[in-house]
């Protein structure tokens, strides 16, 4: 199995905010980020799909907004995004964790 994964810190910014890139050739799993920081919005982008999933501060621990390819939104009850201290989890929505596709997220605090 190989990981790519990549992020940065935008340096000397009033808030928190860090973007990165994540690319599984493996098993597809749920994955962690580790931004340094706890957020209060998480967006993540299957660049290669379209998919995308965004968790606002408030809404509760894997939940999320999904918005498919088609345009369609969907409201995740479970496998969505649960912010942690130092990050936060992607759970494992087949829309948007699958076996190299590029993922790239943004999180805010």
């Amino acid at each position: 199995m190989a990981i790519t994964s990549t992020q940065s810190k935008a340096p000397g910014s009033v808030s928190n905010i860090a973007t990165g890139s994540y690319l599984d050739t493996g098993t597809v799993a749920a994955f962690s980020i580790t931004c340094g920081f706890k957020p209060r919005y998480v967006r993540v982008l299957n660049q290669t799909s379209g998919d995308e999933v965004e968790w606002f501060y408030g809404m509760t621990a894997a939940h999320g907004t999904k918005r498919q390819a088609a345009g369609t939104w969907v409201n995740l009850t479970s496998n969505g995004i649960t912010v942690t201290e130092h990050g936060f989890t992607v759970g494992l929505d087949t829309d948007i964790c699958y076996t190299s596709e590029q993922l790239r997220w943004l999180a805010l605090g």
